[in-house]
C-alpha cells in the first residue's frame, strides 16, 4: 500500500506488549542510493531520547501508526553500525530541486509516496513554480524516471522525451 510522506511526522509507534504508544516518528531515514526508507527517527515517550525504528521491526501499519512488538525494538542511532554511513549523510528528500537531463528546472520535491511493505519510495511529487503551477499543476515522477540523485538536486529523464506519436493512421472510409 502506498502512503504519502505527510503521514509520517508525529505518527505513533504502538507496542503490542503495552497496548499503547511508546514513541512518535519525527523523520524518515532515506538511503539516497536506492530511495529506500532505512528507518525512522523517533522520540521515545519514556526517556525522551531520540531513537531509531527499523522497518524490519514493524509488524503492521495501521492508520493510527506503526505496530511493533515492544519498546525494546527502538535503538540508539550509535548502535546501528550498518546505517552509520547513511546517518552521516543527513539526506533530505523534501524541498530537493528537480531538473531534467537537458538541464530544465522542474521545481522542488514537496511530497513522495512510499510502499509500506518494502519501504521503497515509488513516486516523487514535484511542486512547480507559481507560473507553471497555473498551467500544469503538480508533477508526479516515478522512480524509474530518476537518473541521478545528488546532495544538490535530483535529475530525471525529460518527461516527454522518447514519446512518439503512436496513434494508428485512420482506416479508409468505405463509401
Amino acid at each position: 500500500m502506498l502512503q504519502l510522506s505527510g503521514t509520517l511526522p508525529n505518527r505513533a509507534i504502538l507496542s503490542l506488549r503495552t497496548g499503547g504508544p511508546v514513541a512518535l516518528v519525527t523523520a524518515p531515514i532515506i538511503n539516497p542510493n536506492n530511495l529506500k526508507i532505512e528507518g525512522f527517527f523517533c522520540d521515545d515517550q519514556f526517556s525522551k531520547k531520540h531513537l531509531v525504528l527499523l522497518p524490519q521491526d514493524i509488524r503492521d501499519v495501521v492508520p493510527k501508526g506503526f505496530i511493533v512488538n515492544d519498546h525494546d525494538v527502538l535503538a540508539e542511532p550509535e548502535d546501528l553500525v550498518r546505517l552509520k554511513d547513511i546517518l552521516k549523510l543527513h539526506f533530505e528528500l523534501l524541498n530537493k530541486p528537480v531538473s531534467t537531463t537537458s538541464k530544465k528546472r522542474l521545481g522542488k520535491v514537496n511530497d513522495y509516496a512510499f510502499e509500506t511493505s518494502s519501504m521503497y519510495i515509488q513516486k516523487l511529487y514535484v511542486g512547480q513554480s507559481l507560473i507553471k503551477s497555473f498551467s500544469g499543476g503538480q508533477l508526479g515522477v516515478d522512480r524509474t524516471q530518476i537518473v541521478e540523485i545528488t546532495n544538490r538536486q535530483i535529475v530525471i529523464h525529460d518527461p516527454l522525451q522518447g514519446i512518439k506519436d503512436t496513434a494508428p493512421a485512420g482506416a479508409p472510409v468505405a463509401t
